[in-house]
């Protein structure tokens, strides 16, 4: 099969043929739909840390047809239309009963999407409804992320929140502190690219100020935020967050940091501000996502600024590691 394979750290990505996926018991096969290019993606090709090896396939956000059933696979039908929940368990442990599949003992990342097929396994597979397609089953994941931070956080009703960071996960956070009854929402960037699109996903405003970045999101919010999400991931962030932050506030964080970072904990306990982390999602947050995107909010789906074919995957990987007007870009295999 045609797939985009990882040559190597700090390496391009490389279009290649390589063997198509074959199931074993309790496996599924997926004919890829759609699959989105996370930030995360490019972090991988960058960072030991994630263990992403040469001939690796990336791709953890798609969505596809059902092609082929593994032995003893029960619940799914050849021609399924399913998203694939990257989050791999073993489907039947007291977490995995829970929905909170991110702390099973045998819980790993599920890749592949960059590619003709992957193989999966049927307790990731949700069945998509009519009214969803495979370009929203694609972006489930991203919004399902940002969706378990803002429960996480406590949010409540007429809240005032800051979103460091306007991409894919930042402006999701946007939106879902909107439906969760956020009353006033700024998102705040180094740069203006995303800010038509913060805006209309439901953020009330859009703060750019790499001189005084604390002193102009207090401005535009009239005040200190009741919740600051770090969406980025940089060194540095937390120690802006906790000045940002109102006393006793929350600093959620949901950027991916694999580098240390300090910040001054006496400041922080002078605020008796609240320091918590999100990882990943639960099955729930996972299908909230879901019936948000089949009930038909527009919102999400601007979060999607273009298709490319797998062929194209490797020159649009690489410019997106410069910020653009792009996006989510999605894969069409």
């Amino acid at each position: 099969m045609r797939a985009v394979t990882v040559q190597g750290l700090h390496r391009p990505l490389a279009f290649a043929q390589v063997p198509d996926p074959t199931p074993g018991e309790g496996d599924v096969v997926v004919r890829v739909g759609r699959c989105g290019i996370c930030g995360s993606d490019l972090h991988m090709t960058e960072d030991p840390a994630y263990g992403i090896g040469s001939g690796d396939v990336l791709g953890h956000e798609f969505a596809g047809e059902v092609v082929a059933l593994g032995k003893g696979v029960e619940g799914l039908k050849m021609g399924d239309l399913v998203a694939v929940s990257p989050l791999k368990s073993c489907g039947h442990c007291e977490h995995c009963r829970k929905g909170e599949v991110q702390w099973c003992a045998h819980f790993g990342l599920q890749g592949g999407g960059y590619a003709e097929f992957a193989l999966t396994r049927p307790n990731q597979c949700i069945r998509l409804p009519k009214s969803a397609s495979l370009a929203d089953g694609a972006i489930i994941e991203p919004l399902a992320v940002a969706l378990h931070g803002v429960k996480l956080s406590g949010i409540n009703k007429g809240d005032r929140v800051l979103v460091l960071g306007a991409g894919p996960i930042g402006l999701a956070v946007a939106f879902w502190a909107k439906q969760y009854g956020a009353g006033f929402v700024a998102v705040q960037d180094l740069l203006d690219f995303q800010s038509e699109r913060a805006l209309a996903m439901g953020a009330d405003a859009f703060v750019v100020d790499p001189v005084d970045p604390v002193g102009a999101a207090e401005r535009a919010m009239g005040g200190k935020a009741d919740i600051v999400f770090e969406c980025v991931g940089v060194p540095g962030l937390i120690a802006q967050g906790i000045e940002q932050v109102r006393n006793r506030g929350t600093i959620l964080l949901l950027g991916l940091c694999t580098r240390p970072d300090t910040f001054n904990s006496f400041r922080m306990l002078q605020k008796e501000a609240k320091l918590v982390t999100s990882a990943f999602f639960t099955v729930q947050d996972y299908q909230e996502a879901l019936d948000a995107l089949a009930a038909g909010r527009a919102e999400p789906r601007m979060l999607v600024t273009g298709t490319i074919g797998l062929e194209e995957t490797p020159e649009v990987f690489e410019s997106l590691r410069k910020r653009t007007h792009q996006c989510k870009v999605l894969i069409a295999p």
